[in-house]
């Protein structure tokens, strides 16, 4: 097996390396032992990190036990929840790159020989995972850990629901000490948003995919499990060390395959495609749009989980969690049984010892033979107004063809104010454009303003169409990731208040009524607009960033 840490500490050239890490308490013995970085996102920005500090000392226990020394080191994390709504969000998606730039920087300049990131909130799943992919060392992803859902009225609630709430409130359906009672009991504890978000999306897409542990997805953040798949994952990095297994090894074309299935089986994030396209460009593999739309048609949905469906992750969780998710594909013969993973075995092997099967006596997983629908949720979308795809998901709705006219913004707070007016009515069609990768920059998530089109009874009644994205909390007939954005010229720039849209979600279309000839002239009058950032990390995502299309990436300009 390869050791890079031995650059770092042999020889009487090093002498000085070695004084350094004796200041830090390590011994000669811990020093000729194999060096792994144990990363976590741990910070009180977010409950869905506040705890993750703790967890990682569970990563280097494992790591000890199996002959390692653990080096722990934390990256930034910032919570969508929190940025939701206000100029914050811009800063979203950048830290995905921030967060994959810092582990790498970290591992490469001390050398470590392996890793195990363990993360949280939205996006320090995928950015850990990019890390990972670019770095090419021993890796084990090991989530933080879904919330457990809260409880009002003897019903379960997450954010999802405050959210909606405050668009109840604006209507005037709801009570100011009904929104503050909501608020009040929503998020109980530590944890990840408990839906199936984005976190709980990219959790299970882990597993799927062979970077983490098999059954580590679902437990809560404050189960004893937790503790263990950590100490686990710890353990399992030393054994990938040991027999030479690298993400390249892991992350195949067939590994993504299996991703983008489980994604629609359990009714996942749209933002599950933007993050498997970066992934899949830093790890070298030729993913694409049209991939997805492959899986998605041969793919059922078979769990019904929030958003669009009923139950959250901890109800997943008692079933039995993504295996149990994964052994139903199987039988169906849906997934890439021969990739390996990082127990060292692989998929077929994983599930053959998990001893699972289907019950009749639960609601949340959908006999693969009777699912929800018969195809998957990720819905890839094209047309004259997005000629390079957009993404929505299905889970939920029963609007498959939509025709309406354009109101359209430039930015997200001119769009949620309409909408608290009550300016957009049945059979609009609400156009938030320049708050894509590049215009925005950072494509931020809208939550606040899909919530408040449900809390009004406006979810289906109206599409919203953004070249930025949505929460895994968002449902409805909302269509994101709009390719080329504005900012660059895309067509979505060039609608005009009372266009009428079509959308149909059947035949994957979406279109701008308008002639050429007019389109033409538009594009001729249209002036790119000044930078929102002109220096700081924002400026640098803006002027590095790639096409939703391409994942969003940040790519050097050579």
């Amino acid at each position: 097996m390869e050791i890079s840490s031995r650059n770092v500490v042999e020889g009487p050239s090093r002498a000085p390396h070695r004084a350094m890490y004796k200041a830090m308490g390590l011994n000669d013995t811990d020093l000729a032992k194999p060096f792994i970085g144990v990363s976590h996102t741990g910070n009180e920005a977010t409950p869905c990190n506040i705890h993750l500090g703790r967890l990682s000392l569970h990563a280097k226990a494992g790591v000890q036990e199996a002959g390692g020394t653990p080096r722990e080191f934390s990256t930034i994390a910032v919570s969508d929840g929190i940025a939701m709504g206000h100029e914050g969000m811009k800063s979203s998606l950048v830290s995905r790159e921030i967060i994959a730039d810092s582990i790498e920087l970290m591992v490469r300049a001390h050398q470590y020989d392996g890793l195990v990131g363990i993360a949280g909130c939205d996006k320090s799943l995928p950015g850990s995972m990019m890390a990972m992919a670019r770095l090419n060392v021993p890796s084990v992803f090991v989530y933080g850990g879904t919330i457990m859902p809260g409880i009002y009225e003897g019903k379960q609630v997450t954010v999802q629901d405050v959210y909606e709430a405050v668009g109840s409130y604006e209507a005037g359906q709801l009570t100011l000490e009904a929104l503050k009672n909501l608020e009040n009991v929503a998020c109980p504890n530590a944890g990840s948003c408990g839906g199936m978000y984005t976190a709980n999306t990219m959790a299970s897409i882990s597993e799927a995919i062979g970077l983490a542990l098999p059954g580590s997805a679902s437990p809560p953040a404050e189960d004893p499990r937790r503790e263990k798949f950590v100490h686990d994952s710890g353990r399992a990095v030393m054994n990938l060390l040991k027999i030479g297994i690298r993400p390249k090894d892991i992350l195949t074309f067939e590994a993504f395959e299996n991703a983008i299935t489980v994604a629609n089986a359990i009714g996942g994030s749209t933002n599950a495609v933007l993050h498997l396209l970066a992934i899949s460009k830093e790890i070298g593999v030729n993913l694409t749009l049209e991939d997805f739309e492959r899986i998605r048609r041969r793919t059922p949905h078979i769990a019904d989980m929030r958003p669009g469906g009923y139950y959250v992750m901890l109800d997943l969780d008692k079933i039995g969690g993504i295996p149990l998710v994964m052994k139903s594909l199987q039988k169906k013969n849906l997934l890439n049984e021969n990739q390996v993973t990082v127990t060292g075995r692989n998929v077929r092997q994983n599930l053959d010892e998990i001893k699972l099967t289907f019950t009749d006596d639960q609601k949340v997983l959908k006999p693969i033979e009777r699912p929800i629908h018969d195809v998957g949720t990720l819905t890839i979308l094209r047309g004259s107004l997005a000629p390079d795809g957009a993404v929505v998901k299905v889970a939920g709705m029963h609007t498959t063809e939509f025709v309406g006219r354009a109101k359209a913004f430039d930015r997200e707070e001119d769009a949620f104010e309409a909408i608290s007016k009550r300016e957009i009515i049945e059979n609009d069609v609400v156009i938030i454009r320049y708050e894509g990768p590049k215009g925005g920059p950072g494509m931020r998530e809208m939550l606040g303003v899909t919530a408040a089109l449900v809390g009004q009874k406006l979810g289906e009644k109206v599409a919203l169409v953004t070249d930025g994205r949505f929460s895994g909390a968002t449902r409805g007939l909302m269509i994101g990731h709009v390719s080329p954005e504005a900012a660059v010229g895309g067509n979505i720039a060039m609608v005009k208040n009372g266009d009428e849209i079509r959308i149909n979600i059947e035949k994957n279309s979406i279109d701008m009524i308008v002639s050429e000839e007019e389109l033409s002239r538009r594009r001729k009058e249209w002036k790119p607009r000044k930078p929102n950032y002109e220096r700081g990390a924002l400026a640098k995502f803006a002027s590095l960033v790639s096409s939703a299309s391409e994942g969003a990436i940040t790519k050097p300009k050579w």
